[in-house]
């Protein structure tokens, strides 16, 4: 009799507990598309016919991504993660380094702008950062040569200026910001199998550490971009022998190795998405180009980041089994 008295509460709480996760999943979502959407609006209202949307959020992503792995930069987590340096906005004699004054900020010969008519110059404000932005990088011009030069007189590299122009490049193919899904690197048609080698000894070459993850396959399974990204490699490596390497939005580089030949056009350069075929599992390198047979065939998969200083390897296996488990959902 308990149990009968006790069971219609029980399943009363369960409801309420599902649709409290619903919501609260839900209200995350929603949370992160309004985000989107806020960033997006400021870019589309801040944009010049010099510098369009896609390239001030190529600055902010890029900014973004290296906060997330830098300890010594701060993680701005605003609408707008790009910050000026001091010396910038207020001017190099300036002895005020937070100043807001549109006036004493021309007189001490700063870059901040008041973007938004509020009378402030602020250097924390979205709108004045993105304002201030689009006019310092278009000033010299709105062909790509101006462009580069004015990025790399704020990041001192030409590979911060690489890896700025591809994150433009995406954004503007797709007309988004928001291009994070992602596939397993192999169609679940085939029949494959791979674990963890992250760290495991290589010998040929000399010693080293093997910087990837190998998934085993029959020759000719195609190999899948992972990610919205440009093409910024193809060709042959003693190591990987025939291999691709793909760039996308969060400075994340993606190394295909070991592949039995190329899909028909792809090129570098080009824009792919996820699921575009690349290439075929194969057991290229350890050689002069063209060997091949020297171990089983398999997919050699690495992932790399550019944290603004130096690219380092990390290991791709956690993404690999994410990405597989959503795909067989």
């Amino acid at each position: 009799m308990r149990h009968a008295i006790w069971l219609p509460a029980y399943l009363l709480l369960l409801s309420v507990l599902f649709v409290t996760i619903v919501r609260a999943e839900d209200s995350g979502e929603d949370t992160e598309q309004s985000v989107a959407e806020e960033r997006m609006n400021l870019y589309l209202t801040y944009e010049t016919p010099s510098v369009p949307w896609h390239t001030l959020a190529a600055v902010d992503r890029y900014e973004r991504n290296i906060q997330r792995v830098r300890n010594d930069l701060e993680e701005n987590e605003g609408p707008v993660a790009f910050r000026f340096e001091d010396e910038f906005w207020a001017g190099a004699p300036n002895p005020e380094r937070g100043e807001n004054d549109p006036a004493a900020i021309e007189f001490f010969e700063g870059g901040g702008l008041d973007g938004n008519g509020d009378g402030k110059a602020d250097p924390e404000d979205p709108q004045d950062i993105l304002y201030t932005l689009a006019y310092t990088l278009g000033k010299n011009g709105a062909d790509e040569q101006a462009l580069r030069l004015a990025l790399y007189e704020f990041f001192g590299s030409e590979e911060a200026v690489r890896q700025i122009m591809t994150i433009d490049e995406l954004f503007r193919s797709y007309g988004t910001i928001e291009l994070d899904t992602h596939v397993f690197p192999l169609p679940k048609t085939h029949h494959y199998t791979y674990r963890s080698t992250w760290g495991a000894r290589r010998g040929w070459g000399g010693r080293r550490m093997h910087e990837g993850t190998d998934l085993f396959a029959s020759y000719g399974v195609p190999v899948r971009s992972v990610t919205y990204g440009v093409i910024e490699m193809k060709g042959w490596n003693e190591f990987g022998g025939w291999r691709v390497g793909i760039r996308d939005a969060h400075n994340v580089y993606h190394y295909y190795a070991h592949l039995s030949g190329f899909e028909k056009g792809i090129e570098e350069g080009q824009v792919v998405e996820p699921g575009t075929v690349v290439g075929y599992v194969g057991s290229s390198g350890y050689g002069k180009e063209g060997t091949s047979g020297k171990f089983p065939p398999h997919l050699h998969y690495g992932m790399y980041k550019f944290d603004g200083r130096s690219e380092w390897a990390f290991d791709p296996y956690p993404s690999l089994s994410r990405w597989e488990q959503e795909e067989r959902k």
